[in-house]
């Protein structure tokens, strides 16, 4: 237990009142505009009262630019996991990387009952959940037909697909210790509400999952905490949990990060003036009294800032990136890191990684591509049964739904990563310059692939064009890749900067 070391965010919980329709919305925009980070809405579909939680999101996602959305927590036994892998998928697609997904295992089952949902005893709703995220992640994760066979549910040969620009997390709602060692084994985050567990007792919730993550061979950082809270604003204090004047909830919250790793405070509310203040006055305290307890990198030779700006990115005659103007830092040693830092750090890699599989599998779909073209019988057999067109346009798919992806990750790092890190540490404004540069290049490359992939489309004989433009494609995100990370690995982990 203690401070993970995360980026703190501050969000709204609000209520999907449909009568409150056009109020919601507003404040969406409001939560963004505040400055706050995320924002939540519960999912109880079985409410007639209450606005669809998706459908809701979705409007919200389209009303702003910046925020972060999450069900908090959707009510899995009404959403099949398989849907909702795709639904989060396509929010956090067409809001650019914005989605998180809260899970909860259900509650409230006459309700669920009478919407034609299973009525799930507690040791089965625990193993649902289990099958559940094993399903969204199967869908998300570039590959052959999925087939799983569970208690619950079962995928019969489901393509994976649209895959999010993001790591989505899957953020799970739990208290007792079954559901809270699921946490720890799988989850990404944990959301909890005070009203059903008072700061008192995260202690002992915190350490089942933190336990259940180590027998797991997880860093328990891992686990980004959740915590949906609710209180009084007020000049006088009270005698209750966030019951007073802004510096006394300040005080109370920053506590609950640096002793229990709570990185993310949710605030239940449906009032303009409480969304202000918790934005305007709370929040900034938090964030002051946690990073003046977090140990800060003094200066050192990371600091010193390159003499020369990095000359503009061009391709080599080959197609491959011309590699000598790279501004490149000193770095300090990663192993004198705590292991929190150390994990942050290696974020960037793992979201890397998935971009480096699924450039393998084009590799992969080219040779079998090939492969179809010079044997008839071959080509049979291949993805699906397909015929040598489908065999085309299964690449093409393929392809076009990765360079979008990565196009998406690279905006995601241009708007909010690399700013955040030349704000962080001057001296990486060349680095930050370069990468930039570089992904201008890439977005290049991607659209001369989707010119070959069109004429391989229509004239099957074109194949060796497509296999060039991957080549090429490979050499140049490979290197920037691995360049990235050389450079920003290091401060990352060093900064405690949240990607």
């Amino acid at each position: 237990m203690g401070d993970y070391g995360h980026e703190l965010w501050f969000g709204a919980f609000l209520t999907p009142g449909a009568d409150g329709r056009h109020r919601l919305v507003r404040q969406a925009a409001l939560a963004e505009e505040a400055g706050l980070d995320i924002v939540g809405v519960q999912d109880h579909p079985y409410q007639p009262a209450f606005l669809d939680a998706w459908t809701l999101l979705s409007v919200m996602a389209a009303r702003t630019e910046r925020i972060r959305l999450f069900p908090d927590v959707a009510n899995l036994p009404l959403r099949p996991p398989a849907v909702l892998a795709r639904a989060a998928a396509s929010l956090d697609l067409l809001s650019g990387g914005r989605v998180e997904l809260g899970l909860g295992a259900g509650g409230f089952w006459d309700g669920i009952a009478a919407m034609g949902g299973p009525r799930r005893t507690p040791k089965d709703a625990v193993d649902a959940l289990e099958e559940a995220m094993t399903v969204i992640r199967a869908l998300w994760t570039p590959g052959p037909e999925v087939r799983l066979e569970g208690a619950h549910y079962r995928l019969d040969g489901a393509r994976p697909g649209p895959f999010p620009p993001h790591p989505i997390g899957l953020w799970v709602g739990a208290y007792r210790r079954r559901m809270l060692d699921l946490t720890g084994r799988l989850g990404d985050g944990w959301v909890p509400s005070s009203g059903y567990a008072a700061p008192d007792e995260l202690g002992g919730m915190t350490r089942i999952i933190d336990e259940a993550a180590e027998r797991a061979g997880r860093d328990p950082a891992a686990v980004r905490r959740v915590y949906n809270v609710s209180g009084r604003l007020s000049r006088v204090p009270g005698a209750g949990f966030l019951d007073g004047p802004p510096a006394l909830w300040a005080d109370q919250l920053a506590d609950l990060a640096l002793r229990h790793g709570v990185s993310v405070f949710v605030l239940a509310t449906d009032d303009d003036r409480d969304l202000k203040a918790f934005a305007g006055e709370v929040a900034p305290a938090v964030r002051e009294a946690v990073a003046r307890e977090r140990t800060p990198a003094g200066p050192g030779p990371a600091e010193a800032a390159p003499a020369v700006a990095p000359p503009a990115v061009v391709l080599t005659g080959n197609g491959r990136l011309d590699e000598t103007g790279r501004p490149r830092l000193p770095k300090r040693d990663l192993a004198a890191l705590t292991p929190a830092q150390q994990a942050n750090g290696r974020r960037l890699v793992l979201i890397h990684d998935h971009l480096r599989q699924e450039l393998a599998q084009i590799r992969d779909a080219l040779e079998q591509v090939a492969a179809g073209g010079a044997d008839a019988a071959a080509m049979r057999s291949m993805i699906n049964q397909l015929t040598m067109r489908q065999n085309h346009w299964t690449l093409g798919t393929f392809c076009a739904s990765y360079c979008r992806l990565l196009t998406t990750h690279h905006t995601i790092e241009d708007e909010h990563m690399f700013p955040m890190l030349a704000r962080a540490q001057a001296s990486l404004a060349p680095v930050v310059e370069r990468l930039e540069q570089e992904h201008e290049v890439i977005a290049g490359v991607l659209t001369a692939l989707d010119a070959a992939l069109v004429a391989m489309i229509e004239d099957p004989d074109r194949l060796d064009g497509v296999r060039e433009q991957v080549d090429v494609l490979a050499d140049v995100l490979l290197s920037h890749l691995d360049y990235e990370e050389e450079e920003l690995v290091e401060p990352i982990a060093r900064l405690n900067l949240d990607i």
